[in-house]
């Protein structure tokens, strides 16, 4: 069973979209013009070296938000830049959210996205916060669906890598005073990638930041905002210098319970017990967090959502990160305090049993008994 705060917030569930392409060519909702692409084209691309880095695909979706704040049929463009106000209030003011899923090519050549949905109802519920418009979750997931399908030369072959999505939300109208914009510009790009981190597999050494803070009590650190982001930079920066991977941080008020990563979810494994920092407005409620907090419970271990001392690093037996660009991180060594916490790191790591199965079931070799699978036909 699950101890602690209830993590599992019920979400209302979408109704699986119908929408299928069996055409060689594929028009979005409101475009004047069809894009024409070939099912068996593939992009002269290194796949065995992908890392993570930006590289132009084809096309991108884009919506905009009509006055009384619902969205209008969007439409697939070449991907490239787009016009903005200088007065524009995710400009100014920073009024943004964006998402990260990703699409997968298994060995039959399928194509499908992993739990779409939950990024949507994510969106959702940081609009709220932001006071921003948002798609519908059915409108999120067919523009996810259009633009991978636009882009399906560019999804890596099975095994080596993924194409990743990146749904974006604006405030794109024009506003002087500080309030919410007058319209909110919806768009997706994707891009193909490997391994987030330039070690690639190899296990994290994280550092543990005791001045700098990713979010604080209040704040917007439980929703994806853009404004979350760059705070951390410098902190990362100097980190990096020193040859970690990574930043830990810590909560603002106490500075001593754990909160995340820079750019993922953390867990903690003791015996028979996964721990994970306790999400109450700071820390960002991930959809692979979640993912492998299912999986270890279908696994037998307990799960803990809990407030977490980082002096219980050092008695962990086992610590790794989640998230969509990170998926199922091993974690090496955390320094804290000056002192260097080493972890061993063998092939029967709990974490690689809940990657194993979480690849398993994207790849269609374990069923997928909670219907996290979106095929894209």
């Amino acid at each position: 069973m699950i101890r602690g705060a209830a993590i599992f917030r019920k979400l209302y569930q979408s109704s699986a979209l119908s929408s299928k392409v069996t055409a060689r060519y594929y028009t979005a909702q409101a475009a004047t013009q069809p894009v024409f692409y070939s099912d068996d084209e593939s992009a002269d691309i290194d796949w065995d070296n992908l890392g993570f880095h930006l590289m132009q695909t084809d096309y991108m979706y884009v919506t905009k938000s009509s006055e009384d704040g619902t969205f209008r049929q969007g439409q697939l463009n070449r991907y490239g830049n787009i016009q903005l106000s200088p007065s524009a209030g995710v400009l100014n003011y920073g009024q943004g959210l964006f998402e990260g899923t990703k699409a997968y090519r298994r060995e039959d050549g399928r194509i499908f996205l992993f739990r779409p949905h939950q990024n949507a109802i994510r969106m959702q519920f940081g609009a709220e916060r932001m006071c921003m418009a948002s798609p519908t979750t059915d409108q999120f997931v067919d523009a996810v669906k259009q633009t991978a399908l636009a882009n399906k030369r560019w999804i890596p072959p099975p095994g080596k890598g993924s194409l990743y999505i990146r749904p974006l939300l604006i405030g794109s109208g024009p506003i002087l005073g500080l309030a919410p914009a007058p319209e909110y510009t919806f768009l997706v790009y994707a891009c193909p990638v490997g391994n987030y981190f330039k070690q690639g597999t190899a296990p994290l050494n994280l550092y543990v930041e005791e001045d700098v803070h990713r979010a604080s009590r209040g704040g917007a650190g439980g929703v994806k905002s853009i404004t979350n982001y760059a705070p951390v930079l410098k902190a990362m920066k100097n980190a990096k210098e020193k040859g970690y991977s990574d930043v830990l941080y810590l909560d603002a008020v106490n500075k001593k319970y754990i909160e995340e990563v820079s750019s993922c979810n953390i867990f903690l494994v003791k015996g028979n017990v996964v721990s994970t920092p306790i999400a109450k407005g700071t820390i960002l409620e991930g959809v692979t967090r979640k993912s492998i907090m299912e999986i270890a419970l279908d696994l037998g271990y307990t799960v803990e959502e809990r407030l977490i001392e980082a002096d219980e690093l050092i008695t962990a037996n086992e610590v790794f990160c989640t998230g969509t660009a990170v998926g199922v991180a091993p974690v090496g060594s955390i320094t804290y305090k000056g002192q260097r916490i080493e972890y061993k790191i063998s092939s029967d790591l709990t974490c690689k049993q809940f990657y194993s199965r979480l690849v398993g079931i994207q790849r269609g070799v374990i069923a997928d008994e909670r219907n996290w699978i979106v095929e894209i036909e």
